[in-house]
């Protein structure tokens, strides 16, 4: 028997976004959001510009709201950076660390996605910490030893209680915005690594979220959604569209169905 958890889908807007069309999209999601069931959770990240209309528009309904990435800094000659309470001031559930196009594009390291981690929880926030390998890492059969170092780096610096509040999302990197998706297999086997991972910092660490990330669309979800170590996702294009977040919700609905 497989234990059940709950599912959770998060939506990642990444830098996408107008307050006309976030309205009706905001509006569209959280409509839908009341017909899942309650063991399916919902959640979308929204550019910083976008956390006051998310909180009007949301408030009340089923659907969390958060943001994509937070400073490393909790105050200061920083420009240009933005808090992690900042972003809870917005009654901000969620804030996304150590995204792959973070880590690439901007340099950041595991450590400073460890530290991050630390100021999401000291706000308030449920951190989503990303992982994730590159087709060459995965290629030369590094995958475990990469996406270990980098749920490590994090781990090594919370206690056992703020490690039970951390959501872990594995994205593979060769997976994101690509088309390509890790076949659910591939996706199972990471997660199940991940679990471990998890659990050897402690029992109550064990049941910590997972999600998986990486072309994720309404039709794979539900196949994904299915194995006994994906507890969700963070979904990147698909979270655009109303229609199609709502189906893979709607897939997360079947696949805490079956997973038990």
């Amino acid at each position: 028997m497989t234990k059940q958890r709950s599912k959770l889908v998060v939506g990642n807007w990444k830098m996408h976004g107008r307050l006309a069309a976030n309205a009706a999209l905001l509006e569209g999601v959280a409509r839908g959001a009341q017909a899942l069931p309650p063991d399916v959770h919902v959640g979308v990240c929204v550019p910083f510009p976008y956390l006051a209309q998310a909180q009007a528009l949301l408030g009340g309904s089923r659907v969390q709201w958060g943001a994509q990435d937070v400073s490393a800094h909790e105050q200061g000659a920083y420009t240009g950076e933005v808090a992690a309470g900042m972003v809870a001031d917005f009654e901000s559930a969620f804030a996304i660390v150590g995204h792959s196009e973070r880590r690439a594009y901007h340099g950041e390291s595991s450590e400073l996605v460890a530290v991050k981690t630390q100021r999401a929880l000291a706000a308030g926030l449920t951190p989503i910490v990303c992982v994730g390998e590159t087709l060459e890492e995965r290629e030369s059969g590094a995958t475990e030893r990469v996406v270990g170092a980098q749920i490590d780096a994090v781990l090594a610096v919370l206690s056992v209680e703020e490690a039970a509040r951390i959501v872990v999302a594995y994205e593979p990197v060769w997976a994101i915005g690509t088309g390509k998706s890790a076949s659910s297999e591939q996706a199972q086997q990471m997660h199940a690594f991940l679990r471990a991972r998890l659990a050897a910092k402690g029992a109550q660490v064990a049941d910590v979220p997972l999600l998986y990330g990486g072309s994720v669309k309404p039709e794979n979800a539900a196949e994904l959604f299915r194995q006994a170590d994906i507890d969700g996702g963070l979904i990147g294009g698909a979270s655009l569209k109303a229609g199609d977040f709502l189906a893979i919700c709607a897939a997360a609905t079947a696949g805490a169905s079956v997973a038990s």
